[in-house]
């Protein structure tokens, strides 16, 4: 059962995972069922749609890092597609470890991803 607002679709040959407006601790675990399963559904990407995403706490985060946990044991490249949000994805570092993209339609393109931080690398 998908958590709600949470949902797996294909585009294509993409799986992509929508995500509800806000996540946090009350719906987090759900989530995080949502995508582990999503990953394991052999898809060559799956791109995580947070582009209704206004709010997402820790324990989003923390749902997020185990998806790409589950995507690396895979072979899933992982993509999330986000921007009132990005603000928290940057801040925690999820940037460096998935790319980043403004909109669906560029996560599905898979065209490099903009540089969110300016951070330095080392």
């Amino acid at each position: 059962m998908a958590a709600e607002g949470c949902k797996l679709r294909w585009v294509g040959q993409h799986a992509v995972v929508d995500m509800p407006a806000e996540i946090d601790v009350t719906n987090a675990e759900e989530i995080r069922r949502a995508l582990l399963s999503a990953a394991s559904h052999e898809a060559v990407v799956l791109v995580i749609d947070m582009s209704r995403t206004t709010f997402c706490d820790s324990a989003g985060v923390h749902a997020i890092v185990d998806t790409r946990k589950q995507a690396a044991m895979t072979g899933t490249q992982l993509r999330l597609a986000a921007t009132a949000a990005l603000r928290i994805l940057t801040l925690v570092g999820i940037d460096q470890l998935i790319p980043v993209y403004p909109t669906l339609e560029e996560a599905l393109a898979g065209a490099p991803a903009a540089r969110a931080s300016t951070r330095d690398p080392r």
